[in-house]
């Protein structure tokens, strides 16, 4: 497969939600296998469809140390997320060069289709938690940015207009 660019931010499709994914198909699985090959070229430990211009809903997370390990998930959805919270710094390829640190819960528990068309629940902590939220985020037309303060996002913002100069 391969790597694909990312959209440069403020490209209008990393503000639109993603359409649902009707079912897992072999362009599907193709479209997993380049977000992975994407991801791993960053590197970075999640990709949401949108940031390469497929406005899909599907995301792909490793956070794994070993990496290869790669959840591959189509119309994923939060089902429950712990009180505690989890501070992270954030960033993202469509606005190189800048992050932040964003709070998120801790924990999570995320429904979506798997890699074969089947419905799977799973319960996911710390980075895993943290790299998911963010894809959904995107799925829904956010970045993480949109988390912080109008003050930091107009910051965060004005850094990376002058980083691009």
């Amino acid at each position: 497969m391969t790597a694909r660019p990312c959209l440069p931010w403020p490209d209008a499709r990393l503000r639109t939600p993603a359409q649902p994914v009707a079912a897992i198909t072999d362009e599907i699985r193709a479209v997993w296998a380049d977000m992975i090959d994407t991801m791993e070229a960053m590197p970075g430990v999640g990709l949401a469809a949108p940031q390469i211009g497929v406005m899909l809903r599907l995301a792909v997370v490793d956070a794994s140390d070993t990496r290869g390990q790669a959840l591959r998930m189509a119309n994923p959805e939060v089902l429950h997320a712990s009180v505690k919270l989890r501070s992270h710094e954030e960033a993202s390829p469509n606005l190189p060069g800048v992050s932040a640190r964003i709070e998120r819960p801790r924990a999570v528990t995320v429904r979506f289709l798997n890699a074969e068309g089947e419905t799977e629940e799973r319960d996911l902590v710390g980075l895993w938690a943290t790299s998911v939220q963010h894809q959904i985020d995107h799925l829904e037309g956010r970045m993480y940015f949109d988390r912080l303060s109008k003050l930091k996002r107009d910051m965060l913002l004005r850094r990376a207009r002058k980083g691009a100069r």
